[in-house]
């Protein structure tokens, strides 16, 4: 029987977003198992780790949970360059950070690593009665 060593990976990952959307809410969740009903806003950017086990490999997430606050826009280069994958990330009973995550998921095909995987979601679905992005503007990534 053929054994196969365990490969260890190590992967960048940023979460890009308007502020307000949740990012912060989704890092906590997947790296602490946390949800807090109230967050306060990332200040430049945040990081985390996370490891798990995918087949026969092990993968360690480093994140990156950057600011949404325009002010901080210049420095989110710093953060997606060398990113093995992206996660965008917009307010669901928010069109107007569905259109920002256009715009990142634009930048992103130009200024990222070609290779990189890029992943839209749409967060706070708990709003559902809120709700400005319809699932059928998600999946054709058109606007009003």
């Amino acid at each position: 029987m053929a054994t196969t060593a365990n490969s260890s990976i190590n992967a960048k990952l940023v979460l890009l977003g308007d502020m307000g959307t949740g990012k912060s809410s989704l890092v906590l969740r997947f790296v602490k198992g946390q949800f807090l009903e109230f967050q306060e806003s990332t200040i430049g950017a945040a990081f985390f780790s996370q490891t798990l086990a995918v087949g026969d490999a092990t993968v360690k997430f480093e994140i990156w949970d950057t600011a949404g606050q325009e002010r901080y826009h210049s420095l989110a280069p710093m953060y997606y360059r060398g990113a093995a994958a992206a996660i965008i990330v917009y307010d669901i009973s928010s069109s107007e950070s569905f259109e920002r995550a256009k715009k990142w998921v634009q930048e992103l095909q130009k200024q990222g690593n070609p290779n990189m995987v890029r992943a839209l979601a749409g967060n706070k679905c708990d709003l559902e009665d809120k709700r400005k992005v319809t699932t059928e503007i998600q999946e054709n990534g058109h606007g009003n």
